[in-house]
């Protein structure tokens, strides 16, 4: 096989799961918890396509979190692979915060459920109240 240009490369083998819907059910779930907490997708969305924010960044750009509530969400997040956090050694000491490669990876899934969202039937729908064409 050859390449047509340089900078397209053959994508390694993915991993295939084969789901049950229990077991669906349940990776979504856990990926849901990750995101939990009233805070962490505005959190997301103010650090996706690459954003490196410090602390004071992200308390101004999020006027009504505290900063306790901020540091404990940017804290679980770090814990969760989702955020990385980066200490400038210096005086007076400087924190920035970025996406991991698999935090940013959710912005095209959050944009998928945000367009799902979008979609959303009239409220007649949602009751039930549909009638079979």
């Amino acid at each position: 096989m050859t390449r047509t240009h340089e900078k397209v490369r053959y994508s390694p083998e993915s991993k295939v799961h084969a789901y049950t819907q229990e077991s669906a059910a349940e990776g979504v779930e856990q990926a849901l918890k990750l995101l939990e907490g009233r805070w962490k997708l505005v959190i997301l969305f103010h650090l996706f396509g690459g954003r490196i924010m410090r602390f004071s960044d992200l308390e101004r750009a999020i006027p009504l979190i505290s900063q306790k509530m901020l540091i404990q969400q940017l804290r679980q997040m770090e814990k969760d692979g989702i955020v990385l956090r980066i200490v400038h050694h210096q005086v007076p000491p400087k924190v920035e915060y970025r996406l991991t490669d698999w935090g940013q990876a959710l912005c095209p899934a959050l944009d998928a459920l945000l367009t799902w969202a979008a979609g959303r039937p009239e409220s007649d729908s949602l009751a039930g109240t549909d009638k079979p064409s």
